[in-house]
């Protein structure tokens, strides 16, 4: 079985192929918009693994949450190449993929959303528990036992979570990032059990409605016009 995952919920894009249960993962360059680089870089690495698009079973994307314009690129790209090629799509929640990609079986994982906010979820041996929420960092719910494994780069844009997270996290990965790989994972065996929906029905999950802080809101937190 041949799938392809599309993850652009933040600024590091990625790629990448489940054949079989290999997986090949490919990065999109850095510093340019991922709707210039995605296709070239899905042609460049199906030739890479010897593969066309008449090959592949499936198509994966990071659903979300994450950057607005990264996730409906994701969406758009999958939709365009399950319509060209007769595919099923599998949407893979971001947060989901991350706690999977950590190691741990139980995990929260903090996705800085800016604007002075964090994506949060938690998960038991990659299975949610709960919603995936969007919140400040000063009130982002505690889980009520100890031994969690904390992940995502909202530890780093928030120190104080930290502290707040402190009496019941033993193990920290402030650098793991949203990555490909980790939603072909969680996607394949979906695909398997013939669980893929139609292109049409594909869409991403934002979680929040507002893109931007406005003028006065900039202003009152001490940013710029």
């Amino acid at each position: 079985m041949n799938l392809l995952a599309i993850e652009t919920s933040t600024d590091l894009g990625s790629i990448a192929l489940w054949c079989d249960g290999v997986v090949l993962r490919r990065f999109c360059p850095v510093g340019i918009a991922h709707s210039e680089t995605l296709l070239p870089l899905i042609c460049a690495t199906l030739c890479e693994a010897e593969l066309g698009f008449a090959d592949l079973h499936g198509v994966a994307f990071a659903a979300g949450p994450g950057s607005f314009t990264g996730l409906r690129v994701a969406c758009g790209v999958a939709q365009g190449l399950a319509f060209a090629h007769q595919l099923p799509v599998i949407p893979v929640g971001t947060l989901d993929a991350m706690a999977l990609a950590s190691g741990g079986e139980q995990v929260l994982v903090v996705l800085d959303a800016r604007m002075g906010e964090v994506y949060y979820g938690r998960f038991s041996r990659a299975l949610p528990l709960g919603e995936v929420v969007v919140c400040q960092p000063s009130a982002l719910p505690l889980p009520d036992s100890a031994g969690w494994l904390a992940c995502g780069n909202g530890l780093a844009a928030y120190p104080l979570l930290r502290a707040r997270l402190a009496g019941c996290v033993h193990r920290w990965q402030p650098e793991l990032m949203p990555a490909a790989d980790a939603v072909a994972c969680l996607a394949a065996p979906r695909l398997a059990r013939a669980e893929g929906i139609d292109a049409a029905a594909a869409a991403p999950l934002y979680i929040r409605n507002k893109v931007a802080l406005t003028v006065a809101e900039r202003l009152a937190t001490g940013g710029k016009a």
